[in-house]
């Protein structure tokens, strides 16, 4: 564990530091003593039948209570103090329950849900998402709070204090190239769904958030999940699952504009329309949006547009929608980070000056959803989806060799030209298709079940073409120096099951086969052939089981197994020897607290993973590092979450993350790029997985002294992290400690129904850090040489946002 009190002391500023943050917990476990001894009772049945309605979902929506119904439709919420309550009841497929309690004595409800008119649109996602019974971490992230911080950055930003989460920016402002780790697992282990239609792109297996605008803007509510999760659709379900859900049911028609304006030239503007239900049938939704910033770092600008369109059709029984939306991204190219040796005195250089180095792609998604209710305890969804991806990245090349290229020397008169400057693209166009399903029962009693998947289509298309030189004949310019194509079928089927074995006990159970198919054929871009197919055959079980101690708390277990292939950049750097498939063995046990005004999470987790994929400082022929299978590696770790209304006008927020990442007998290669020398091996007997902090907190401290008026002190601590997997002092990121100060102010009126005025100020104590990285080794004239580069975040920075709805 990393030395906590060397940290807080190092920090510049006390008032706001580590310590304040242990103040508040200790704040918020001294707070239990003072309860009083109100509680909400009430049993929930169905207006039709009579029956309890088991699993509801209860919730006080002005605290930070909440519960499920038992087997009897009955719940508690005990240890409430004198005050004004707003009780929230929802229960899939029937409409919700509102009501305000003024509490001061004891309260019974006898709550009875009517079966809904419109099949809901939460019925498409709540096959892939994990509950209260789900035995597994998570966090749910609401449309209210994501709009908060909805300004101008990116979906990465938006979730920046989550429990357990670290993000980046390549171009340190948080708008273009932005990226997740979840426990320090990086892009290509999360899954990423958008309404249970997988994101991460096939090959690599990661998602490029800059390829989807201002989704933030369409989003009604964000799960992450933590650890393997429940079974999902698509790759990188592997340590962490971030599944967005955009629809939802809008009666009134509306018409809203965002605009946001700030530091870097940064500049957002938003205009969203929707029609209402209209003749008790049909909803539709658009938005369009704009952003562009110069970014922190220089000319690592962004210029970002998309736009959502969504139409739906709501019978008594089906539901049908169509999504369509887009994005284009024109983003000058950052990814090279600065030298250390420049960080002191340069922190904004790009190594790249050539006028139009830069990354150009469109992705446009086509979602058909549709839910069918078969009977009162069946429902049947099925989905159709389809995205066109297309774009390259364009760049400035210096003194290339003519036979790197395949290309002949050119002879100009009695000299021979054996290189040439020159301006390449390297192409992606691809295509992704196919199907996901998911047939529901409840029986209303003991009883839920799942059985779902999905059937997905990937055709890629990679090329390079030249289209300037210095040197050329005719016949160069627009030559295609590589060319290849990947076809990727992967069929997933899954059964989940939820039963209450008794009045405090319920088990879960989740079966998943996983079937893949991977097709490359061509010339990668070093022109080496990487024509080979691999199939996959993959049994990913999980079993969970939820105890209710009290009518306050609950404790959960659960395993999971989850398995990963390797990714095409493994395949063609491994070549001929072919890397192994990931394992991972999830072990999650967790405590759960809710009474009065106060909440408590404790979650301890251990990751085992077997054959996982990590950089060992083995290059390919080109110098480009690539991914070895290591036999044994784990991640070991204590999450904790607390919340606390203190006052009417005060709520804390602080979550904390403990934890050891670690690599057994770790063997590190070195390149030799002596005359004659061969790589050298330095062996380990335990080091630190790479980007993997020891510790992570953050906490948002909400303070509204008048309606409407929300201050907001939002923090993050990340522990350092090391660059690659030595554990070497001298190649790491630093730990750091950044504040945000957030300013909203909403006002309801008869011609505008709502103003929101919102003012961020980031990196308020203008912190210098950095977020991510890397670092690369050789021997070089019989000494180890290390390069080490950062990606640096932006100090002090403002984001001021207006919002107008119709």
């Amino acid at each position: 564990m990393e030395n906590f009190t060397t940290n807080f002391l190092s920090l510049r500023n006390p008032i706001f530091g580590i310590r304040t943050f242990f103040c508040l917990i200790s704040l918020f476990f001294l707070s239990f003593s003072g309860y009083s001894q109100f509680q909400i009772t009430g049993k929930i049945t169905d207006a039709e039948d009579g029956k309890p309605l088991p699993g509801a979902t209860v919730v006080l929506e002005n605290s930070l209570r909440g519960t499920v119904g038992n087997t009897h439709g009955e719940f508690v919420l005990k240890g409430l103090k004198k005050g004004n309550y707003s009780i929230k009841i929802t229960f899939l497929g029937f409409e919700k329950f509102q009501k305000n309690i003024d509490l001061n004595q004891d309260v019974r409800l006898e709550v009875v849900l009517k079966r809904s008119t419109f099949v809901a649109d939460e019925v498409v996602v709540n096959a892939t998402r994990a509950n209260e019974k789900s035995g597994m971490a998570y966090s749910n992230v609401s449309r209210e709070d994501l709009q908060k911080q909805n300004v101008g950055q990116d979906i990465p930003q938006l979730l920046n204090f989550a429990t357990s989460l670290v993000t980046t920016s390549d171009a340190g402002a948080g708008v273009g190239y932005t990226g997740i780790r979840i426990r320090g697992t990086d892009a290509t282990r999360i899954n990423v769904t958008v309404n249970g239609i997988p994101m991460n792109d096939s090959e690599s297996q990661g998602l490029y958030w800059v390829n989807m605008p201002d989704i933030a803007s369409s989003t009604s509510s964000v799960q992450i999940q933590r650890g393997v999760g429940t079974s999902t659709n698509g790759a990188g379900a592997f340590g962490g699952s971030v599944n967005l859900q955009t629809n939802d049911l809008k009666k009134e028609a509306y018409a809203q504009i965002n605009s946001s304006i700030g530091s870097f030239k940064t500049i957002k503007n938003t205009v969203s329309v929707g029609s209402g239900l209209i003749n008790d049938k049909f909803t539709f939704d658009a938005r369009l949006s704009k952003i562009t910033s110069d970014g922190y770092v220089d000319r690592a600008s962004s210029d970002l547009k998309s736009f959502y369109l969504s139409g739906a059709y709501f019978g008594k029984k089906s539901f049908v929608r169509l999504n369509v939306f887009s994005g284009t991204e024109k983003t000058y190219q950052s990814w090279n980070g600065v030298p250390e040796y420049l960080l002191a005195t340069d922190r904004t250089y790009n190594s790249f000056t050539y006028s139009n180095q830069t990354d150009n792609y469109q992705q446009d998604h086509y979602q058909l959803l549709t839910s069918h209710t078969l009977s009162p305890n069946l429902t049947f969804n099925v989905n159709l989806h389809y995205t066109k991806g297309k774009g390259y990245y364009e760049e400035y090349k210096e003194n290339q060799k003519f036979s790197g290229y395949g290309l002949p020397d050119i002879q100009i008169k009695d000299s021979t030209i054996k290189s040439t400057d020159l301006i390449r693209r390297k192409w992606l166009d691809n295509d992704f298709y196919g199907t996901t399903f998911s047939l529901d029962y409840q029986s209303f009693r003991k009883l839920s079940a799942t059985i779902g998947g999905g059937w997905n289509k990937y055709n890629g298309n990679h090329y390079g073409e030249i289209i300037w030189a210095k040197y050329a004949s005719a016949s160069n310019i627009g030559y295609r120096w590589y060319e290849s194509n990947s076809k990727k079928t992967d069929f997933n089927i899954y059964a989940k099951i939820n039963y209450q074995l008794a009045e405090v006990l319920n088990a879960f159970v989740d079966l998943q086969g996983r079937f893949i198919a991977y097709d490359m054929k061509g010339t990668a871009k070093d022109r080496q052939d990487i024509t080979q197919s691999s199939e996959y055959q993959f049994f990913n079980p999980k079993f969970g089981l939820t105890l209710d101690l009290d009518a306050f708390s609950h404790v959960y277990a659960s395993y999971s197994i989850g398995n990963k292939e390797p990714s095409r950049q493994d395949f063609i750097d491994n070549t001929p020897k072919r890397p192994l498939a990931e394992k991972l063995g999830d072990v999650e046990l967790g405590y759960k607290l809710q009474r009065g005004k106060f909440a408590f999470g404790l979650n301890g987790y251990y990751m085992d993973y077997t054959n996982q994929l990590v950089l060992t400082g083995k290059v390919n022929d080109v110098g480009e590092a690539i991914r070895l299978n290591v036999p044994e590696s784990y991640r070991l770790g204590i999450e904790v979450e607390a919340g606390a209304q203190l006052t009417s006008t005060l709520k804390i927020n602080a979550n904390a993350t403990f934890s050891k990442n670690k690599i057994k007998n770790f063997t590190e290669t070195l390149p030799n790029y002596d005359d004659g020398g061969v790589e050298k091996e330095n062996k380990y007997a335990e080091t630190d997985i790479s980007f993997s902090p020891n510790v992570i907190l953050g906490s948002q401290i909400l303070y509204t002294p008048l309606k409407g008026l929300e201050f907001g002190l939002l923090s993050k601590y990340v522990g350092k992290q090391y660059l690659d997997n030595t554990t070497n002092e001298s190649r790491k990121l630093n730990s750091y400690f950044t504040n945000d100060i957030r300013a909203i102010y909403s006002l309801k009126g008869k011609a505008l129904k709502n103003v929101t005025l919102t003012a961020l100020v980031n990196n308020v104590f203008n912190t210098l850090y950095e977020s991510n990285g890397y670092s690369y080794s050789y021997i070089y004239e019989g000494k180890v040489a290390t390069e080490n580069f950062y990606f640096p975040q932006a100090g002090t920075n403002v984001l001021f946002g207006i919002s107008l709805k119709f």
